[in-house]
């Protein structure tokens, strides 16, 4: 599989949790969406940077053995020996699972004075989840001061874990935003009108460059400050496997786009449907690379 970036590139910078989701078993699942994210962008060539942290146990390094066995930069993963890797407990109640994620994690405590130098970022990617406490949000803060690339919000909106206000902060500092049709209802305000005459609002007002809203099995649209529009239908599915990671998937296309300055529309047809072919396999990393070449070639 041939690379899509080249020598000296601008890489992307992903901060935010890596986790894993812990089942009644005993078994664990490695994710969180900033770590999925850079999961599939490194095996499209892109060499991202993961900001985040892990505690001194087994979880820890089995995200060490993970990021080197796919070759991922691990120059920004810190240890924490005060705190364990993320965790969410995942419990089964009358046939449905119920998820609770675990507080004061390494990933809640990043820390700002031990972020790598890093010569020249594309784009900042962050979520929500991992700006609950104070250090990571400090460290966040540190990498948009420091680093000339574009930022882009991806809402994850994880009860009790946010609140309005300081996720309208983080999207004020943004460039771009993804969130889905609820999330923005929550934070544009649910009103009577339509989901795009509110998306141009919350644009509008937050001196956004452009914004991604995902409608489930609807598909997606974008919008920009420069009046584009671009709308993309659900891609055929074959099969769905798995629905988890679907999103990030899709992120990790948008961030390809715009980082290579694809034209919107293309970048979300190839978004919708890379996620496609991430809900036909099980979990939300695919260990597969030949799955990626086999995406590459098709848009090739």
């Amino acid at each position: 599989m041939q690379p899509l970036n080249h020598e000296n590139a601008r890489i992307p910078v992903i901060f935010g949790e890596v986790l894993f989701d812990c089942f009644p078993d005993g078994s664990a699942v490695i994710g969180g969406a900033p770590f999925n994210v850079a999961w599939h962008l490194q095996a499209f060539g892109l060499s991202p940077l993961v900001i985040s942290s892990v505690g001194e146990d087994e979880l820890g390094e089995r995200v060490r053995d993970a990021m080197s066995g796919w070759q991922m930069d691990a120059r920004g993963l810190q240890t924490d020996s005060g705190h364990p890797t993320g965790s969410v407990k995942i419990e089964i109640i009358d046939g449905e699972p119920r998820y609770e994620i675990v507080e004061h994690r390494a990933y809640d405590h990043i820390d700002r004075a031990r972020l790598p130098a890093i010569n020249s970022a594309s784009v900042l990617y962050h979520g929500t989840l991992a700006l609950r406490n104070r250090p990571s949000r400090e460290a966040l803060e540190d990498l948009r001061k420091d680093l000339d690339a574009m930022v882009l919000l991806d809402v994850n909106l994880r009860a009790p874990w946010w609140c309005k206000e300081d996720v309208l902060t983080c999207v004020g500092a943004a460039d771009w935003v993804k969130l889905n049709e609820d999330e923005l209802k929550l934070l544009g305000g649910d009103d009577a009108s339509d989901h795009l005459s509110r998306a141009q609002r919350f644009l509008q007002r937050h001196g956004l460059a452009g914004l991604v809203v995902t409608l489930g099995e609807k598909g997606a649209f974008a919008c920009t400050a420069q009046g584009g529009f671009t709308e993309v239908e659900p891609a055929g599915l074959s099969e769905v496997v798995d629905t988890v990671g679907a999103g990030d998937a899709f992120t990790s296309v948008l961030i390809l786009g715009l980082s290579r300055e694809w034209p919107l529309a293309l970048t979300l047809q190839r978004a919708q449907g890379f996620a496609a072919r991430v809900v036909a396999q099980r979990g939300a990393t695919i260990h597969e690379r030949e799955l990626y070449a086999d995406v590459l070639l098709s848009w090739s």
